[in-house]
């Protein structure tokens, strides 16, 4: 087996995973603070990166400039939701809140291309996809460019978001919230506000993740189905925890290089796309609740 071949394949899996848990994040962020599953984080993904395209082709405007505007959009798109869909269906059973969701895919990926058209566009961030100089000349081994600096942004929003819910006043009635609705009630804490913030960031989380995934594979409506490879993730990492979103992140990217380059040849090729979720089914009948979820104890 080549070595540096090897480390090739799962270097570059570590730094796919990483933009997997980006958008896991968004899942965990609104489920532990208001226990809803947002199935329409995919949409709210492909909605941010055709947004940012759509100013920069129907206004003329700079990149730098579209990616403020698209920022403002998602924060407000998100916060809307909250206000708009999940409000009113605060106190429903958790069947109705997820079923919401999936309506609300629905829409949003209608109201992004009604909005800027359904054609594929194409998204150039000032990233080239080139090899790495430094690993390729020391090391001999080729991994792209822009997968480190996606993986580096990722890990810089997630420092933020980890700043955000632990140095600050908003950060620890978020906590308050997750731990517990209806003591956070008790001491003054207004979940509603608190469910837009998260709302908001959700919004936010989902604009990187689309600007990222649409340089890398196109504006198009496939970015949706971006969601659906969030979902072996957070069964692997746990619902309501962001570290494990991370954790599962590396683990779903690495794996699903390693099988399709190592174990591809031996079924005729092609397991990229389903390898993950059997790794996550055989994960399910060992720790369902996660690596970082809380382990519950049944008694028959």
């Amino acid at each position: 087996m080549n070595i540096n071949f090897f480390f090739e394949v799962l270097i570059g899996g570590l730094l796919s995973g990483v933009m997997y848990a980006l958008v896991a994040i968004g899942f965990v962020l609104i489920y532990k603070a208001s226990g809803v599953f947002n199935f329409a984080q995919g949409a709210m993904v492909f909605f941010a990166a055709l947004t940012c395209v759509g100013i920069m082709d129907k206004f003329g405007l700079s990149l730098w400039l579209a990616i403020p505007l698209t920022m403002v959009t998602m924060i407000v798109l998100g916060m809307a939701i909250e206000r708009v869909v999940l409000r009113p269906l605060v106190n429903q059973p958790e069947i109705t809140l997820f079923m919401a969701t999936i309506g609300l895919t629905f829409f949003i990926e209608g109201l992004a291309q009604l909005m800027w058209g359904s054609q594929v566009h194409k998204l150039d961030l000032p990233i080239e996809d080139v090899p790495m100089p430094f690993l390729m000349d020391h090391f001999n081994i080729i991994v792209s460019q822009f997968d480190v600096v996606a993986a580096g942004i990722c890990a810089l929003l997630v420092i933020c978001l980890a700043l955000l819910f632990s140095k600050t006043k908003v950060g620890r009635a978020l906590r308050a919230v997750a731990d517990d609705h209806q003591a956070a009630l008790a001491v003054g804490i207004p979940l509603q506000r608190i469910w837009a913030v998260v709302w908001g960031v959700a919004g936010l989380v989902a604009m990187v993740a689309g600007l990222l995934w649409g340089a890398r594979n196109g504006v198009q409506f496939a970015l949706t189905f971006i969601a659906l490879k969030a979902l072996p993730v957070l069964i692997l990492g746990g619902f309501t925890s962001v570290p494990g979103a991370i954790v599962g992140g590396l683990i779903i990217g690495a794996s699903e290089k390693l099988a399709e380059v190592y174990l591809g040849p031996m079924v005729g090729g092609g397991i990229e796309g389903w390898f993950p979720y059997v790794l996550a089914l055989l994960f399910l009948l060992v720790r369902p609740e996660g690596l970082f979820g809380e382990r519950i104890i049944r008694r028959i």
